[in-house]
């Protein structure tokens, strides 16, 4: 593992790895697992359902769509109006972008040394065979509907990669993207003069280490193992917990 990059060549791929390639301009990274013979499974936002925002946001939530480079792939088809679950070939899931693979089990100084969230995480992954069964059965079955915030790409992956659910109805999802970013805001938020002195950046940037490591899903304690075949019982169960508020979510 290289703490400067975690590009890899296509040729040491091996299947049940969790792989990733950044979109514009490394502003968000779409995120799969690689099944063998090339093909990725990977989870994207409907394609009828983008509609923009006018926002920046448009750039990370154009990077999940299907990519299929302009054209019809011979080994896909035509992926554009699809989405959810799907199967793709190597290309269309890379999209002329670089290849990089997920680390699973790092350390604590290399996860700190990785500033960008979203590459590493402390959790362990479990066996390959056990990860291109959740993949292939959540192809077939689905993973609920796609949320940025709580349920995207590399939620879908880390989920398959280690079985691991949040159990909390409230906050982020497994997505280590999405926690630098609310680490990145909770510690401009809440450091003094974060503009003005050398000291509040260095407590700016304490605060952003600290809030991405304790969000972690190796760290967390609010997450539970949920075999993949109960995943859409345990998903209505926490469903149905939240909209009753105090009753907290259930375990399965």
């Amino acid at each position: 593992m290289e703490i400067l990059s975690n590009r890899i060549k296509r040729e040491e791929l091996k299947p049940g790895d969790h792989i990733y390639s950044w979109r514009k301009a490394y502003v968000y990274a779409h995120h799969g697992i690689y099944v063998g013979n090339g093909m990725v499974i990977h989870f994207t936002r409907e394609g009828g359902q983008e509609t923009g925002t006018g926002t920046i946001l448009d750039l990370v939530l154009i990077s999940s769509l299907p990519k299929n480079l302009g054209t019809v792939c011979e080994r896909c088809g035509d992926q554009s109006k699809r989405g959810g679950v799907m199967n793709s070939c190597l290309d269309c899931f890379l999209a002329g972008c670089s290849l990089y693979r997920f680390n699973y089990s790092v350390s604590p100084a290399f996860f700190l040394a990785k500033a960008r969230g979203g590459t590493c995480t402390l959790a362990a992954s479990d066996p390959a065979d056990i990860v291109l069964h959740r993949a292939n059965y959540l192809l077939n079955n689905g993973f609920g509907m796609y949320c940025l915030f709580k349920n995207n790409c590399e939620d879908f992956a880390i989920y398959c990669k280690t079985g691991l659910l949040v159990e909390s109805a409230f906050g982020l999802g497994r997505s280590g993207q999405m926690t630098s970013v609310a680490a990145a805001i909770n510690a401009v938020a809440y450091s003094p003069l974060p503009y003005l002195s050398t000291g509040a950046a260095l407590l700016a940037s304490s605060m952003y280490c600290i809030n991405r490591y304790v969000s972690d899903i190796g760290f967390r304690r609010d997450v539970v193992k949920i075999p993949v075949e109960l995943l859409e019982t345990c998903s209505r169960s926490n469903n149905s917990s939240s909209s009753r508020g105090s009753e907290g979510s259930k375990r399965c």
